[in-house]
């Protein structure tokens, strides 16, 4: 279990991208009220695990219902996961989450009276709950043994989930510790991590698809 938990957490933790996540939530609420700033961190955390336990509990039958196979999903899976993982190494991902929300910003400065409601998008999705947590969330469901193990994988995405609240919460100081240069540093780290766990799920579908005759 133990091992699960670990496995799980570690993807989760680089397929969220905390680091990266971060400082685009500063800058996304920099100048708001504190109530504002804490409304969005509890509702966009409070979106993002609704969205990945559904894709967890009905994924499943999703894939059952378009006759896609549990190796193929976890070879496409791993692909995405991959690509992603460049995208975290070149820094891609973050200039992508950059121009978003410079754009929300940009509709902010137009109309300064109102604080816009940024907990849905692009937090929540695409950057808390987006295609490599989905992925993620989604494999792991389906490797599980049984429903002690697919809690543990609940588990796993819910400390990841509350270690963002905790950081959105906390931003002032959190973003003065780390930094853009750290934050830039960590998330090319976890990118690399990232590419090994990906090819892994690759080579396991392919693997499966071998064994079982189809993909």
């Amino acid at each position: 279990m133990l091992e699960i938990f670990t496995s799980a957490l570690v993807t989760f933790f680089v397929a969220i991208d905390p680091p990266g996540v971060a400082p685009i939530f500063a800058a996304l609420t920099e100048g708001a009220p504190k109530a504002h700033r804490r409304a969005m961190a509890i509702k966009s955390v409070i979106i993002a695990a609704g969205v990945l336990l559904g894709f967890a509990l009905a994924g499943g039958w999703l894939l059952d219902a378009m006759h896609i196979s549990l190796d193929a999903f976890r070879i496409a899976g791993g692909v995405l996961l991959f690509l992603m993982a460049l995208e975290m190494i070149f820094e891609k991902r973050t200039e992508r989450r950059e121009e978003r929300a410079e754009g929300i910003i940009g509709e902010h400065d137009a109309h300064p009276e109102t604080w816009e409601d940024i907990s849905v998008f692009p937090m929540a999705i695409p950057m808390l709950a987006g295609p490599g947590a989905i992925a993620t969330v989604m494999l792991y469901m389906s490797d599980a043994g049984g429903w002690m193990e697919k809690w543990v994988v609940l588990g796993s995405a819910g400390v990841i989930l509350v270690f963002c609240l905790v950081t959105f919460l906390l931003i002032g100081p959190v973003m003065r510790v780390i930094g853009d240069s750290m934050a830039a540093m960590i998330t090319r780290i976890l990118g690399v991590i990232l590419a090994a766990l990906a090819a892994q799920f690759i080579i396991d579908g392919i693997l499966g698809a071998l064994v079982t005759g189809h993909g």
